[in-house]
């Protein structure tokens, strides 16, 4: 089955969305409760790592739903990783 790239564009947007948005209650949460106790800085470090590639992938590929996605979803997680150390 052959997508328009329109399309195919539309869904990585709406990917990109769904998994960037999914971070924001877990930003939210700590900057309510100042409680970071029970996140792994190891896997979110891993994570944002990942997902720093996953930005510079999408640099090199042109994609804008990648790359949109990507930057923000690693502001947030850089956000939450400082609040992380910040509270402990």
């Amino acid at each position: 089955m052959a997508f328009s790239p329109l399309s195919t564009e539309l869904i990585g947007g709406a990917a990109a969305l769904l998994t960037t948005l999914c971070w924001l209650p877990q930003a939210l949460k700590i900057l309510r409760t100042r409680e970071t106790r029970d996140l792994s800085l190891i896997a979110y470090l891993a994570f944002a790592g990942g997902v720093g590639l996953w930005l510079v992938y999408g640099l090199l590929i042109g994609s804008i739903p990648v790359i949109a996605a990507n930057a923000v979803t690693l502001l947030l997680l850089l956000g939450i990783l400082s609040l992380k150390l910040r509270y402990g």
